[in-house]
């Protein structure tokens, strides 16, 4: 019982260090002061479908100036740079025409140049599919996302959204009137950006009087797909007094829609967690000790048997497994995930992914992924070693390069569905080089030496000898067969983290902010522990029936929690998203089926070595003539 409240209470520590972390901002990340009338840069971001109360109709990102949409563009249109993952997640920042002057309201403006837009009949149709799919107008002023003030139905708490409609969805308004405040806060006589809203609104000027006023007497405007149509994109500007310091700006962007989902998704995982705890320790300290002490007993007695149960099957524990080379690739490749998915929340919990720094969060698992190749081939070399391995340059290079080649022969094929569809989403040759880059000037090399250790180093001992003759293993009930087994087995891990994995895939597909890495954090060590335990559980049940082919068993009974997780995709994408076109389902499925391969095999590895140090502790606590 003492255990049990010492893993409760360690949880809720990290919990507390990792809540505390929120008050933290990014360290090297400094504020930027302004003086009175000096120029506030607007930057403008792709457009994206939002989900809000709504359901998500697409997934294709657009950019800012992609020709069709006709926005007013400046007299030198500059990038902004970007890190890797802002890249990849289809981020394209450019400067904008619009002039904002701190502490200076502005009622009316006009943009572009010539003061009038001309959108072709062709474009309409085109902005008004993108209205009907409820697409948002990004910005960033001083690093902040422009954003619209929602309420929490539940709460009736407001909180900002990221993004403003592009249009009125219900009645296929095109909004081309911006009314922005910006909330300021002062300090020593310099100000600083805390906030960003928008409220946008349709106004259909007749000539630019109007415009210039921003009063319009033609009411709102709906773009006609038969002409062409004359538009004036007008905004205002209105600066606000705010108590709010700048180091706290970022919170009413990071709304936690009903906390207590949270609170229950993690003592559904600590229940699930304590439950196998329990069935564990039965196992260990009940049946387990009974076994080993039978086992071992050295009184000649007429009514001992010493050979039954799992002891049958020590000559043929420790035989190779069939595929050892993919065995131990993919064994590998997890142990590289593993190790990459641990670091990186340890950087979280601790602050240092700010959501200021767009896309810090993927470039940062880029960087460890890359990095850790050489985790990959040790881990590979070793096992493939230990089981009498011999073609070590085939395993160096299928350690290298299988899994990531998978993974990135998706990526490519997605990328040319993104292509087709003139998205931002679609990465630059450039980046597609840099990352080839990467791989092969980083994570390449890195395997290599890893490798290279890992054959050095003797072959892990096994604490029985392995027979000639494999045993006949006995017919199976139906439980215990590879199927069954399997899809019982990553049921728990998956019930584990599936609440946490609804609110993950609505950052991922909905725009939102997901910065609650406590939570993730503790469900990722409960997880890692549910794996362990279902597979140990499994393992015994399977050792006692005799049956020793464990190695693909265990791998595969903890990973079957992949396939779950692309279940809840196909659940997810039914019940959450009206996606039509083709290339946002396959978009949709094609990284759906990216992150469940990447936790199958995480998973997979996970169950395995947990597996892999319980029967070689049980093997090594009997003796063997």
């Amino acid at each position: 019982m003492s255990s049990s409240h010492s893993l409760l209470f360690t949880f809720f520590f990290i919990l507390l260090l990792s809540t505390n972390a929120l008050a933290f901002y990014l360290p090297g990340v400094a504020p930027r002061d302004y003086k009175e009338g000096e120029l506030v840069e607007v930057h403008v971001n792709s457009l994206t479908p939002m989900m809000g109360g709504q359901q998500l109709k697409s997934v294709i990102p657009y950019d800012y100036y992609y020709k069709p949409f006709h926005f007013c563009v400046p007299k030198e249109k500059k990038s902004q740079p970007e890190s890797l993952g802002s890249i990849l997640f289809g981020d394209r920042i450019f400067n904008s025409p619009y002039e904002l002057k701190m502490l200076k309201d502005n009622s009316c403006s006009v943009l572009c140049a010539e003061n009038k837009v001309t959108i072709p009949a062709e474009d309409a149709k085109f902005i008004n599919a993108r209205i009907s799919e409820n697409y948002a107008i990004n910005w960033l002023i001083d690093g902040l996302p422009a954003a619209s003030i929602r309420k929490d139905l539940k709460t009736s708490e407001e909180f900002y959204s990221i993004g403003f409609e592009l249009g009125d969805q219900k009645d296929q308004k095109l909004h081309n009137h911006y009314e922005i405040e910006i909330s300021y806060h002062e300090h020593e006589k310099n100000y600083r950006v805390v906030g960003v809203t928008v409220v946008p609104s349709s106004r259909k000027y007749m000539n630019y009087k109007e415009a210039k006023d921003c009063n319009p007497t033609g009411g709102t405007l709906t773009l006609s797909t038969q002409s062409s149509n004359d538009v004036y994109y007008t905004y205002g500007v209105t600066w606000k007094l705010s108590t709010i310091a700048w180091a706290t700006r970022w919170d009413n962007y990071l709304h936690t829609f009903d906390p207590r989902i949270h609170w229950f998704s993690l003592v559904n995982s600590i229940v699930i967690v304590l439950f196998l705890t329990g069935m564990v320790a039965m196992i260990l300290l009940r049946a387990l000790h009974k076994d080993i002490s039978r086992y071992n007993q050295i009184d000649a007695q007429e009514d001992v048997q010493e050979d039954f149960g799992w002891k049958l099957v020590h000559g043929d524990v420790f035989r190779p497994p069939s595929h050892i080379m993919l065995l131990s690739v993919l064994l590998g490749s997890g142990a590289q995930l593993f190790f990459m998915t641990t670091i990186t929340l340890i950087f979280a919990v601790l602050g240092f992914l700010s959501p200021s720094n767009r896309g810090s969060l993927a470039t940062v698992m880029i960087i460890f992924y890359m990095l850790f190749g050489s985790v990959a081939g040790y881990t590979s070399a070793r096992v493939y070693k230990t089981f009498g391995g011999e073609s070590w340059k085939k395993n160096v290079f299928l350690t290298a390069f299988l899994f990531p080649m998978i993974i990135f022969t998706i990526f490519v094929v997605l990328n040319f569905f993104l292509v087709s569809a003139k998205s931002s989403g679609a990465v630059p040759a450039s980046t597609l080089l840099a990352i080839i880059g990467l791989w092969f000037l980083i994570s390449v090399p890195l395997c290599c030496i890893g490798s290279l250790f890992g054959f050095k180093k003797p072959r892990i001992e096994k604490p029985v000898r392995t027979n000639q003759i494999p045993r006949q293993i006995p017919d199976q009930v139906f439980y215990l067969r590879p199927i069954p087994s399997m899809l019982m087995g990553g049921v728990l891990p998956f019930g584990a983290i599936f609440i946490e994995l609804y609110f993950i895939m609505n950052s991922i597909w909905g725009s939102k902010i997901y910065y609650l890495f406590g939570f993730a954090a503790m469900v990722f060590v409960i997880l890692t522990i549910t794996c362990s335990e279902v597979t140990i559980l499994l393992c015994y049940f399977h050792l006692c029936a005799e049956d020793y082919h464990w190695s693909w068993r265990a791998f595969l009974t903890s990973g079957a929690s992949g396939l779950y997780i692309f279940i809840y995709s196909i659940m997810y994408f039914l019940t959450r998203l009206q996606i039509t076109s083709v290339t946002s389902t396959v978009i949709y499925f094609g990284w759906s089926g990216v992150m469940s391969l990447m936790f199958f095999v995480l998973t997979g590895t996970i169950g395995y070595f947990a597996c892999l140090v319980f029967i070689r502790k049980i093997f090594m606590s009997i003796k063997v003539d």
